[in-house]
């Protein structure tokens, strides 16, 4: 069977399972977000599957609202039989969602019904999972609520950030909707209804979700700087502007200084927390570079006082 399958994604956790999907299938079109204007100088920018699907001579769409009639027209003259889904980033409406014979397929990056939402990676870092995985799921109308065809599992290292657990999970998910794929397609393997009473939410994230709260534990803040990293950011206030955090680590201390409380330990820059103290390794002052702590804190010799 020629399956023929539409792919919607946009960032670049959607490429390994592009390539994948064209070296495999028939891939005969790709919807993906709108360019969108980026970085200091706001130059418009694509997504990084549209950039992909160019190279592979795809057809390509990027509409501002999905569930728009002349979109859907658009994607009935495709005539798919499979929509596969990894990270596209909006909701798909029912039109869609019921217009192929084999449904949408999501690939999701958690362990549903664990982090339903639009930030499952992040939060699993943030509460400190010690596994995560993918999920392949038949879409329905809710929010990651369709039943699960498959699940593929893996640690969260003590060192992951976003961006390395998402590239891994990325890399996973790929794998296994390849290896699920015919299964699903030939009816020998059958989506199971989630169970509801494990289910966890992971919501869109803010810029303001970065600020580091010092009434929390050293630990907590450590997995924040890297659930937040490469977005929204950790980030704290000093003198009046954002100090972003890129990497930090958490030290016991028989120190009792409030929270918040600017010191220094083996020349980095340390704040304590309600336990602990958080020792911030990588900074970056507003407008200016990335620096090692010890680097920065050559330049901020009133780090203790401020």
């Amino acid at each position: 069977m020629n399956t023929r399958i539409v792919f919607m994604g946009s960032p670049k956790f959607a490429l390994p399972t592009l390539n994948a999907l064209v070296e495999n299938y028939s891939v005969v079109g790709v919807i993906t977000q709108p360019d969108r204007p980026a970085g200091r100088g706001r130059a418009m920018h694509s997504p990084e599957i549209k950039l992909l699907a160019n190279q592979l001579a795809l057809p390509v769409i990027q509409p501002r609202r999905v569930r728009e009639s002349d979109v859907i027209a658009h994607i009935q003259e495709w005539a798919p039989d499979l929509i596969v889904v990894a990270a596209y980033g909006q909701i798909l409406p029912t039109t869609l969602l019921d217009l192929p014979t084999f449904g949408c397929v999501n690939i999701h990056a958690s362990l549903l019904p664990r982090w339903r939402g639009a930030a499952p990676i992040q939060a699993a870092i943030l509460h400190g999972d010690q596994e995560t995985g993918i999920t392949l799921l038949r879409m329905d109308a809710g929010m990651d609520t369709g039943p699960i065809i498959d699940q593929v599992s893996t640690p969260i290292l003590a060192d992951d950030t976003a961006d390395t657990l998402s590239e891994r999970l990325s890399k996973l998910g790929a794998a296994a909707l390849i290896e699920t794929l015919p299964g699903y397609l030939s009816g020998a393997l059958k989506p199971k209804i989630q169970g509801e009473s494990q289910v966890t939410m992971a919501p869109l994230l803010s810029k303001s979700d970065g600020k580091l709260d010092f009434s929390r534990t050293a630990l907590e803040l450590e997995r924040q700087v890297r659930a937040f990293n490469p977005w929204p950011n950790a980030f704290l206030i000093w003198k009046n502007q954002p100090l972003k955090i890129f990497k930090a680590t958490p030290q016991e201390t028989d120190a009792k200084f409030m929270p918040g409380t600017h010191t220094t330990i083996r020349d980095f820059p340390a704040v304590q927390t309600s336990d602990g103290l958080l020792i911030l390794e990588e900074v970056q002052p507003a407008g200016k570079k990335r620096l090692p702590g010890d680097i920065f804190l050559r330049g901020a010799k009133d780090w203790e006082t401020e």
